[in-house]
């Protein structure tokens, strides 16, 4: 196999492994969600997550130290929108609005921010295939989520937490975008170890004030998974394998994969709630998948051309 065509598989394989991953952040979330305050559950999940990177990153940041300090306005900006705000701002949001709101308001406007910001600043190409894929991609998630009822999304209203998801959804566009500038004397895990640590210390002043303002959290063998799951899967695991698929994909098309999400989060729910699969559930599925086919492989195919 060509060494480009396998960096592109490899890519979506990666990008694919990510958003089943990150999907389970939504049922991790609803479980512990009166247990643990929105800023605290961020503080340890990023907390954790330093912690077990840095054995892997401790040799190379020795070695690049130099080269991080150098770079530390870049790294803060990119530990600020990835780590700090960004599951911040979700975990806020689920005080506030309703699963479907989330999901509709996230899912659906952080790829298309990403893609405009991507145009704008990183001259990437835009055509009819990428538009029509993400067009078909957001039809399926509207699908999913309104279970074909014209009735729910005609009562569609934002409110508080439909903001908070929003300010989400662009951090988070933000940086996939920045990532792509990543200097390349900083490695992959080096660069991991250094945004959450940076990201922890950003939420150390607001994580104090919460904790002075909340109920101490009541430790139980549920509450201790759930941060270990966030901590070590949709952390260290997925940030490595998102990192790299932006690399090799770019921003535009990596950030589509982020529509599985409702797709995984839904057959997750399924596995481990009990909860029915619907032809609504299947018909958006594909309706998805197929809009990422579209926008990548249709989209390569014209470029070969």
């Amino acid at each position: 196999m060509h060494p480009a065509k396998k960096d592109y598989y490899t890519g979506i394989a990666l990008a694919v492994l990510a958003t089943i991953i990150w999907s389970g952040n939504f049922v991790i979330s609803r479980a512990v969600n009166q247990q643990i305050p929105p800023v605290s559950l961020a503080f340890y999940r990023w907390a954790l997550a330093t912690v077990l990177i840095a054995p892997l990153a401790y040799k190379k940041f020795t070695e690049q130290k130099q080269i991080v300090f150098q770079n530390w306005k870049y790294l803060f900006w990119v530990s600020l929108s990835g780590i700090t705000l960004f599951n911040t701002f979700v975990y806020v949001a689920g005080h506030y609005t309703s699963a479907i709101n989330m999901a509709l308001i996230g899912t659906t406007s952080s790829p298309i921010f990403a893609t405009v910001m991507a145009i704008i600043f990183l001259k990437e190409r835009l055509n009819i295939f990428r538009i029509t894929g993400i067009l078909i991609c957001i039809a399926g998630i509207i699908l999913l989520l309104s279970q074909g009822s014209w009735e729910k999304l005609a009562s569609f209203t934002f409110s508080t937490g439909d903001l908070w998801i929003l300010a989400g959804a662009l951090a988070f566009a933000v940086y996939n975008i920045l990532v792509r500038k990543k200097p390349a004397g900083i490695t992959p895990v080096n660069f991991l170890f250094v945004i959450f640590f940076f990201g922890t210390l950003l939420l150390l002043p607001a994580y104090i004030i919460e904790r002075n303002l909340t109920p101490a959290v009541q430790w139980n063998g549920s509450i201790i998974g759930s941060v270990v799951y966030l901590g070590l899967g949709t952390s260290v695991i997925s940030f490595l394998c998102w990192n790299a698929a932006l690399q090799k994909l770019g921003t535009g098309t990596t950030v589509l994969f982020g529509n599985l999400i409702p797709i995984f989060s839904t057959l997750e729910a399924v596995w481990l709630l009990g909860e029915k699969i619907t032809d609504i559930h299947i018909i958006s599925g594909l309706l998805v998948i197929g809009g990422l086919i579209l926008a990548n492989t249709m989209q390569r195919k014209k470029t070969n051309a």
